[in-house]
């Protein structure tokens, strides 16, 4: 057989199980010529399980370059008695992507989706789940010990959208399905469950949501719902995306004051509390990390001060870049309400708006004299539908997208594998290792203070003689992808290098040491070498 890309032929005597693998259909093109199911040995999950394993497993070899022939896979027998011959076409790193998300996933993710709903959450809290994502897989960049599923392709290391793991594409590979179907309804309610950990939060008042949409979405979601027109709110301004919070609340017919900090560091304790004393605001916004400049706003101490000298102030929290890499303890900080997306640290490709807001912030919607400023945004039309979901009940207001919600679903489970303490320290140590990197290369951060600096992300001041014309492209010939800065008063002077997710949590891919690496060869390039 002549092809440029490695091809397995395999022949399954039934279906794939529905529901398992995200790329098996209702009815199967393995089950013959015929297209009828034949009787079948591969009577249980585990038993096809074992099939495609093996047969994935030799497709993962051959587009590792450990076989060189090209011809179909011989007839053979497995353990269960099951052949497997020459049949359907399947590239074979399709079928190494699958057999990397079935030995890896967890039982939260790998569980029959057309298996009856439970209204216990399959996420569990144990750290002695198995981890999703096994130490020894390799990846496809040729700079990488490691073979992946993936096109080869340049390491994204911007602040989101991150790297992301095979299972997790794989899961947007799931057949189409009711949006309203038992299968489906319960892995959302299973999503929703697993936020509630995520966001470390048990209190029965408070109520996650996913709706589809950008993480600005969040914005507009505080906007219509939380603020009526007149209303103060205080913002509090680290960079570019605190100044389009307040661009957002202004639009719902908010009195916004921003205190604003001077670039790369934050108001401070003293400040805000003076301005909390000196009016009364219906809430108050902050930026946990501002991507536009790396800038860590402390959330403990500061709604720790919302509540001693503003105690009526609801505390939101823009958690877009920090949330799956920073810590945010929901109940016990007394949060109001955080929103952030998928395609960050939790690692999910873009299009999920995800948020948690407390039982203070619903009663405050609750309350309003005037209807939700917006229709879509409207968390009057969101909240039924949320609880509903939970529940494992069908629900309706608009479409949600449930490939994502799958994907959020094998996300959640990778992420609630492992104590998210661990997975913290993990993010901080490798934010260290970075940020002393970057200074003894003798360059400097946006954010000065180590206080003020996020651990999923760095902004770093290019040197002088050297622009951001000719390092993005020198780190692109290197298969690295940073990003250029954005903050309007120093926008041609930085770049920003991101780094969350699997980049971090799986160290054998390599990102970050080539990245750096990749960083001092192209300023070397022009010229740059430490004083």
């Amino acid at each position: 057989m002549q092809s440029s890309s490695a091809v397995r032929r395999v022949r399954w005597s039934r279906p794939m199980l529905s529901g398992v693998c995200p790329l098996a259909p209702s009815s199967s093109p393995f089950s013959g010529a015929s297209g009828a199911a034949r009787p079948s040995a591969l009577s249980s999950p585990a038993s096809w399980r074992t099939a495609l394993l093996r047969t994935a497993s030799r497709a993962t070899a051959q587009s590792a370059g450990y076989h060189h022939s090209m011809s179909p896979l011989p007839q053979r027998h497995i353990a269960d008695g099951q052949s497997i011959s020459p049949s359907a076409s399947v590239p074979a790193h399709r079928l190494a992507g699958i057999a990397g998300h079935l030995a890896s996933t967890s039982s939260a993710v790998a569980r029959p989706l057309s298996s009856s709903p439970t209204t216990t959450s399959s996420f569990s809290s144990s750290p002695s789940t198995t981890p999703t994502t096994p130490a020894t897989r390799r990846s496809i960049h040729t700079s990488s010990p490691v073979m992946s599923s993936q096109p080869e392709h340049a390491t994204l290391l911007i602040p989101g959208p991150i790297e992301f793991d095979d299972a997790v594409l794989n899961s947007m590979s799931h057949y189409s399905e009711s949006h309203v179907g038992p299968s489906f309804v319960s892995t959302f309610g299973d999503v929703l469950s697993g936020l509630r950990k995520l966001f470390q939060s048990t209190d029965p008042a408070a109520q996650p949501f996913v709706i589809s949409g950008s993480g600005t979405l969040g914005w507009d979601l505080v906007g219509a719902n939380l603020i009526e027109q007149g209303d103060a709110a205080l913002v509090l301004g680290t960079g570019y995306f605190s100044d389009g919070f307040a661009d957002a609340l202004r639009v719902y017919g908010a009195d916004v004051t921003e205190l604003k900090a001077p670039v790369g560091s934050r108001p401070q304790l003293p400040e805000i509390e003076a301005a909390l004393k000196a009016r009364k605001y219906k809430l108050l916004t902050v930026t946990h990390v501002d991507t536009s400049t790396g800038v860590l706003s402390e959330l403990r101490n500061l709604s720790e001060l919302v509540h001693r000298v503003s105690p009526d102030t609801l505390v939101i929290v823009d958690g877009v870049c920090s949330v799956a890499c920073e810590e945010i303890a929901f109940d016990d900080w007394k949060l109001d309400g955080v929103v952030t997306a998928s395609q960050k640290a939790i690692g999910v490709p873009a299009g999920l708006s995800i948020s948690m807001f407390s039982g203070r912030a619903i009663k405050a919607l609750e309350s309003r004299k005037t209807p939700p400023g917006s229709y879509f945004a409207s968390m009057k039309n969101w909240l039924p539908i949320m609880r509903n979901y939970e529940a494992k009940k069908p629900s309706y207001f608009a479409t949600p997208s449930p490939q994502l919600v799958h994907a959020l679903h094998t996300a959640l489970s990778q992420i609630l594998s492992v104590p998210l303490a661990e997975r913290f320290a993990k993010h901080k140590a490798a934010s260290d290792k970075i940020k002393a990197a970057v200074t003894a290369l003798g360059l400097k951060q946006v954010a000065s203070n180590p206080e003020d600096q996020a651990h999923g992300m760095t902004a770093i001041y290019l040197p002088e003689g050297v622009q951001i014309a000719q390092i993005l492209p020198s780190l692109s010939k290197k298969n690295v992808i940073f990003a250029g800065g954005i903050h309007k008063e120093i926008a041609t002077k930085y770049i920003r290098f991101g780094h969350m997710g699997v980049s971090i949590l799986e160290p054998e891919r390599g990102h970050v040491d080539r990245a750096l690496k990749a960083l001092e060869e192209g300023l070397s390039e022009f010229g740059y070498q430490k004083a």
